[in-house]
This record gives structure tokens, C-alpha cells and sequence, in this order.
């Protein structure tokens, strides 16, 4: 099991290929990478993300392991970054590799759902109007009810 926070970009290819090498014998390998999404109609200069050092990679070890006890998990991958993001720019990364496709897909999703909704990240929308917290939403709430 790898946790990375990061303020440096990662190159996600790269990253599946060394994940995928140390996997050997699983069935399947589930990677996701998110990317800074611009607003509607544009305008997002940058996305300012903050987060504790420490208290972040404690927490989300700690959801990983959940789902390491959860699904039959060979390895799990999760790399996200922090500091100031422009649209179009890599996130964050999960990587779950399993025996079967079912267990790295679902624990993938839930990894996920989870760093959306729980993983202690403080999120900042900038645009040349200034900047706003960005607030929970009540469907990233809803996806963590089917874990």
C-alpha cells in the first residue's frame, strides 16, 4: 500500500506501469486519475488545495485499509496533490489491484467517493472575481450511503 500527498505533478502512465509491475498475479488493476475540472462556462484560474501534513496520509491510510479488509486487495495506489492546481492538471490517483475485477473496481469507487467527500482536503475555487471555499455536495454526501 502506497499514500502519497504531493505538491509536484506525477505522470499517471508512469505510475500505472509501476503499480501494474508490482501487482503481479492479480487479475485485474483499477487506476483513476482526476483532473481539475473548470467551472461552467469557465473562469477557474486555479484550484487551491490545503491539507494537515501527517493527518492526511494517517486518514487516508486508514480508509485504505478498510478497503483492503473489505475486498481481496492485492495493492492499493493514492496519490493526490495539494497547492495551487490549474484546470486540466492530474488530482489525484487511485490504483487497486485485486484477484478479481469486481473487488478492484468496487474498492477503487470507494477509495474514491471517499477522498471526494471525507479525505481532509480544503478546496478553493479561484477565478478573477476572487476566491470561495468549496463546499460539500449533497451527491458526493449520498455516494459514501452505499458503502
Amino acid at each position: 500500500m502506497r499514500i502519497v500527498v504531493q505538491q509536484e505533478p506525477f505522470k499517471p502512465g508512469a505510475e500505472m506501469d509501476a503499480f501494474a509491475e508490482g501487482a503481479a498475479g492479480s487479475g485485474a488493476v483499477v487506476t483513476f486519475t482526476g483532473i481539475v475540472r473548470d467551472m461552467p462556462g469557465g473562469g477557474l484560474q486555479a484550484m487551491q488545495i490545503e491539507h494537515y501534513p501527517g493527518m492526511t496520509e494517517r486518514s487516508i491510510a486508514e480508509i485504505a485499509g478498510q478497503a483492503r479488509e473489505r475486498w481481496s486487495l492485492a495493492d492499493v495506489l493514492v496519490i493526490h496533490r495539494h497547492g495551487s492546481l490549474r484546470p486540466g492538471e492530474q488530482i489525484m490517483m487511485v490504483a487497486t489491484a485485486a484477484p478479481h475485477r469486481k473487488d478492484a473496481f468496487e474498492a477503487a469507487e470507494f477509495l474514491m467517493d471517499y477522498l471526494k467527500s471525507r479525505a481532509p482536503f480544503w478546496k478553493k475555487e479561484v477565478t478573477a472575481d476572487g476566491a470561495d471555499w468549496v463546499a460539500a455536495r449533497d451527491e458526493d454526501e449520498d455516494a459514501l450511503s452505499r458503502w
